[in-house]
């Protein structure tokens, strides 16, 4: 296989992922099939999709309603009913704490004939950011920025978040109380946890403050005082907790997944078929040190290369994590598709696509990288070292200087990191 026709195969399955996980593909069923309430229908919603689903909603729904979400800069749409307000991600903002305050206020004071209509996906957490009475958005912003350098995973980032948060954690849901809480999520986390997509503002939460400080203890995060003081309260009982599993608060709550990443991987393993590859599914739940898994895989392509007789891909998805070192930019998929080229060390024949389906690989806007069977040798050629570049936590730099960064703009959507390795011997 020639290396245009091998990059343009890997992007083609990374589109058919972002295809199956749009807003108006995924939520066009679960529209059609809502009836209005008798009473009021409000929409409140957060997330790099959640502007996108509201666009959605409303070419699809002719009913009244009316609302408020909050998206990334630069993922905002043109609505005529809901309001669409543009924020900080992933180190919140005052833009979102205001819009994070505005959603707790609209969502209360209903009835129960109406609907409070829930549009979630990954980066509500950071989005909907509304300190705990006590905290500031300071202490919010320091807490978030040491978890995400830290290496801590996604589930326990947000059981920290949950516990600082007046929205977080079932309270948006709590808050809307008598009314009617329906709620269209978007995964991006393993599993399909929504008690973790955007911290589970709409449904119990299993966490604890004494969990969200094992967190801080285990990655050795020294938060600022009023932190402390919060969760230290709040786990010795002086704080109320966050509702948990079987709280009657939340009897009128319901929970839909809409979009996942495992669906998204079944798309492109369906065009992957109908293009005569083989396909190696690992799934959507992978985790761990992003190099330490592009490694593992780059193993696991040149085990294949030397047994298989056609062309093959291996997929994968999940959310692996950085625990930055150096003074690069870090980016979880540059990363770990750095460690899989190293590994592969120039083998033929194999080439590499990583990505996140959001668009921004952290806080970057660039979704990822590919890589290809020349990359090391070109980046030689240049005068740089790849292992001292990954070492550096500096993939973006590494993909940028070849001209193989991966760059899409905004998606609008998010299913967590798009992961293909090509194998054609």
């Amino acid at each position: 296989m020639k290396d245009a026709q091998a990059r343009a195969l890997l992007r083609d399955l990374f589109d058919a992922a972002l295809a199956a996980a749009r807003p108006a593909t995924c939520l066009a069923p679960h529209i059609d099939a809502l009836a209005p309430p008798k009473g009021k229908t409000i929409v409140v919603g957060a997330g790099k999709a959640s502007a996108a689903m509201a666009r959605a909603l409303e070419d699809r729904w002719a009913h009244p309603l009316e609302g408020l979400v909050v998206t990334r800069y630069g993922y905002g749409e043109t609505c005529r009913r809901i309001e669409i307000v543009e924020a900080a991600h992933p180190v919140p903002d005052e833009k979102g704490r205001a819009a994070a305050g505005r959603i707790l206020d609209k969502v209360r004071g209903h009835g129960p004939d109406d609907l409070v209509l829930c549009l979630i996906s990954g980066g509500a957490s950071a989005l909907l950011a509304l300190p705990a009475p006590g905290l500031t958005l300071a202490d919010k912003q320091a807490v978030n920025r040491d978890l995400l350098r830290s290496g801590a995973n996604i589930g326990e980032m947000n059981t920290v978040r949950k516990h600082l948060s007046a929205i977080k954690g079932g309270r948006l849901a709590v808050a809307a109380q008598p009314a009617r809480v329906l709620s269209w999520l978007i995964s991006d986390v393993p599993n399909d946890d929504p008690g973790v997509i955007g911290s589970g503002p709409t449904v119990p939460d299993r966490t604890t403050f004494a969990d969200a400080l094992a967190v801080l203890r285990k990655y050795r995060i020294d938060p600022p005082a009023a932190v402390q003081a919060h969760l230290d309260k709040g786990a010795a009982g002086g704080l109320e907790e966050t509702p948990k599993p079987g709280d009657p608060r939340l009897a009128r709550v319901e929970t839909v997944m809409v979009a996942t990443p495992q669906r998204s991987l079944d798309a492109a393993a369906a065009v992957a078929t109908e293009r005569g590859l083989d396909v190696v599914m690992l799934g959507d739940r992978l985790e761990g040190e992003a190099r330490d898994l592009g490694a593992t895989h780059a193993r696991q392509a040149l085990g294949l290369a030397r047994q298989a007789g056609r062309p093959t891909v291996i997929l994968s998805g999940g959310e692996t994590t950085v625990t930055v070192r150096g003074k690069g930019r870090g980016g979880r998929n540059v990363e770990y598709l750095l460690g899989e080229a190293i590994a592969a060390d120039g083998a033929a024949g194999i080439w590499g696509l990583a990505a996140d389906t959001d668009g921004v690989d952290g806080a970057e806007d660039i979704a990822g990288g590919l890589f290809a069977p020349d990359s090391l040798t070109r980046a030689r050629a240049l005068g740089r070292d790849p292992r001292a570049m990954l070492d550096d936590n500096d993939g973006h730099s590494f993909f940028g200087m070849l001209g193989d960064s991966l760059i899409t703009g905004p998606t609008k959507t998010n299913v967590n990191d798009f992961r293909a390795t090509l194998i054609a011997p």
